[in-house]
This record gives structure tokens, C-alpha cells and sequence, in this order.
């Protein structure tokens, strides 16, 4: 079973190491959608979605909502935000039923970044540690 939430935030940059349009200072409305996988424990659930958007607030939405990214991530593209919000909220929304699954970032309507589990370096190492 996949649980679901999203996010939205406020935040500028430029990419850096990037020749085009997007080298110059912009912003974007970011959405991000948090997907965890799993099987609802004892009272029903995978997670409280209070807990999950308590999470993700103090550890990412804090951080870069109204922010300029680069002071944060060096060259932030989608993909590098969407590593960096991973690495902030995998450990702490791990449960025994449960695990981050996936996340999107979406830096406009029509476009976004998916990062999977198995994306990510080590995965299979990792779910292999954990059986």
C-alpha cells in the first residue's frame, strides 16, 4: 500500500553549472509529493500524515521554503534537490511496516523529477540488510 502527501514551497536559484536561461537567477513554486510504502499497523495506518508533514516540514520545508537553494545545495537542479530532501527525511520516516518509497519534485506544472528507493546508491544493499 502507498501512502501519499504533498508539500508545497517557495524558493529561488540558479544553476551554476548550467549554460541557458536557468544560469540567471529564478524562482519557482515547488511541489513535492512524499510517497512511503507499506502495511498499516495496529491502528490502521502506515504513518499519521500529521507525523509525516511534521517530518518533512522541520527537516526540509524549514530549510527551503523562501530560500535561495544554492546557499543550501551547490548546483540545485530538481534531481540534486530531490537526493538532498531524501537524505534528510529517509531515516527518520523508517518504521518496521514502512519505508520512503519515492519522491517527486516538481519545479512547475509540467515538470518534475521522480526518485525511487532503488535509485538511490546502495538500495539494493540496503533492502538486502533489511531482510
Amino acid at each position: 500500500m502507498l501512502l501519499r502527501k504533498e508539500f508545497v514551497f517557495d524558493a529561488a536559484h540558479n544553476l551554476i553549472h548550467y549554460h541557458g536561461k536557468c544560469e540567471a537567477l529564478h524562482g519557482h513554486t515547488y511541489r513535492l509529493a512524499v510517497v512511503l510504502e507499506g502495511e498499516p499497523d495496529a491502528e490502521g495506518m502506515i504513518l499519521d500524515f500529521r507525523e509525516l508533514s511534521s517530518t518533512v516540514r522541520e527537516r526540509v520545508i524549514s530549510r527551503l521554503d523562501h530560500a535561495y537553494i544554492n546557499d543550501i545545495i551547490e548546483q540545485p537542479t530538481a534531481e540534486n534537490i530531490a537526493s538532498w530532501i531524501w537524505e534528510r527525511i529517509e531515516e527518520a520516516l523508517l518504521r518496521p511496516n514502512c519505508r520512503l518509497s519515492f519522491l517527486e519534485v516538481w519545479e512547475t506544472a509540467s515538470s518534475c523529477v521522480a526518485l525511487r528507493a532503488e535509485d538511490r546508491p546502495g538500495a539494493s544493499k540496503t533492502r538486502e540488510s533489511k531482510r
